[in-house]
């Protein structure tokens, strides 16, 4: 219910189903991850079923109302990405983009870590901060 994800699926924006799409066959998996307690704004299976219609989302999505996952990741907003190589190590954590506002920024910062990774290549901008609503747990 962010509106800093829902931009990224609203008025034809497609960020995070055109990432899935351009990485499932090249091994790379996206996974969402709902960690908001149950009773919060956003969470709940239910919920995350709606979105997963109404979004047509088809990567895999966690839900996590223990909280567990995300404050394993020290996750603090939605969305918070976190992008972690072949070897089980963060190579990229932050905003999704470069743009705070209602609409999806113009440099891509986990697309552009994954490329970089897939490239063989070091990520060039290994951390940003991350902006968006609160996660609840």
């Amino acid at each position: 219910d962010c509106p800093y994800v829902k931009k990224h699926y609203d008025n034809g924006a497609t960020t995070f189903n055109a990432m899935h799409t351009s990485w499932k066959d090249k091994n790379v998996v996206l996974v969402g991850i709902n960690s908001g307690a149950a009773g919060k704004q956003g969470a709940g299976l239910d919920r995350s079923k709606k979105a997963v219609a109404d979004w047509k989302i088809e990567y895999p999505m966690l839900l996590d109302e223990s909280g567990t996952v995300g404050k394993a990741f020290g996750a603090k907003h939605t969305p918070e990405m976190v992008v972690v190589n072949k070897d089980g190590y963060i190579a990229y954590r932050g905003a999704i983009d470069d743009d705070a506002g209602d609409k999806p920024g113009k440099t891509n910062y986990v697309a552009k870590a994954v490329s970089e990774l897939l490239e063989g290549k070091k990520v060039t901008t290994a951390e940003t901060k991350a902006y968006g609503c609160a996660v609840k747990y």
